[in-house]
């Protein structure tokens, strides 16, 4: 998706400001050739490294300065956003959850040439937080002499699992989370409604039923990037429900709650997720906010969440 499709969907000062630094930068030709882009799962920061690829790349670029961005509709634009262009590279942890030092050397072999096609070529390396210290070592040469055809974005929720010597050769642009008594009042409803399901059964088909609400306002598949959105908006008002429940249950300062105006829902739902549970449903909500933001199908990350809550 294009930059102004990623402010769209967050509307955030600081996303703004951040993604104008970006577009900006590729109008000048000024972006540095590595980048680490940091913030919490649903913070965009894997969707904002896929539209400054296509801002790079695009064949019909729109605007100036900060105002620059990719059309979204040439055949650039789509193939980045399909995962099919050769000069946009995606690496991602394995079945294991880490990313491995042969898959780092494959792609600095290929960082080496020139594009194919495109102007330059993009390596995003997703959730760079899960390579291990070889596989940051060996990547660390390319970010200390990278080669000027090639740029490199790091993705991270945990940026400090980064080596120092990695760190210090990457800008790092830091991607706000959603701030307290941000979260929409109607993706709350459904937060709450389907917390309160979850809990009232360990019967996996009625827990199913439950996955329905959070695919509300959607077309319920693996849709486009509006619905991927709603279903965000559900996972986050969920992740700040529960961290106020977490913060009910250790009897913190009730000044900390992002939902002060819930109070007594979040008491009724302490019953449940207070303690080991409650730590783990947040988990699992961080996970399929992960999960939305790699493209899997709505469907089955609302089946997949309503069953490890």
């Amino acid at each position: 998706m294009p930059f102004q499709d990623v402010v769209d969907l967050r509307v955030h000062l600081g996303h703004r400001r951040l993604i104008g630094l970006l577009a900006r930068s590729v109008d000048r030709d000024t972006l540095p050739p590595s980048l680490i882009f940091s913030g919490p799962a649903g913070a965009g920061t894997r969707e904002t490294a896929i539209a400054t690829a296509q801002a790079i790349n695009c064949l019909s670029p729109t605007g100036k300065g900060e105002s620059r961005d990719a059309c979204g509709t040439c055949t650039a634009c789509m193939r980045i956003a399909r995962g099919a262009h050769p000069d946009v590279i995606v690496v991602e942890p394995g079945d294991n959850g880490a990313i491995k030092i042969d898959q780092v050397r494959d792609v600095i072999d290929r960082a080496g040439y020139k594009p194919f096609e495109g102007r330059r070529r993009v390596v995003v390396i997703d959730q760079a937080d899960t390579m291990a210290a070889g596989a940051q070592n060996a990547l660390l040469k390319i970010l200390e002499e990278p080669p000027p055809s090639s740029v490199f974005i790091l993705v991270t929720a945990r940026p400090d699992m980064l080596l120092a010597t990695v760190q210090s050769r990457c800008p790092r642009l830091r991607f706000p989370a959603v701030e307290a008594g941000s979260v929409d009042h109607d993706a709350r409803e459904i937060a709450q409604r389907v917390l309160d399901q979850v809990a009232a059964s360990h019967h996996p088909p009625a827990r199913l039923e439950a996955a329905k609400d959070l695919l509300e306002g959607t077309g319920g598949g693996n849709t486009g990037a509006e619905d991927r959105a709603q279903v965000s908006s559900h996972l986050q008002a969920m992740a700040s429900l529960l961290r106020d429940v977490e913060l009910l249950s250790t009897r913190a300062d009730i000044r900390g709650l992002a939902n002060p105006d819930a109070q007594p829902v979040l008491e009724r739902l302490a019953k449940a997720y207070s303690g080991k549970r409650g730590v783990s449903a947040f988990t699992a909500v961080d996970r399929a906010l992960v999960a939305l933001d790699r493209n899997a199908s709505i469907k089955i990350v609302a089946d997949w969440l309503v069953l490890h809550l």
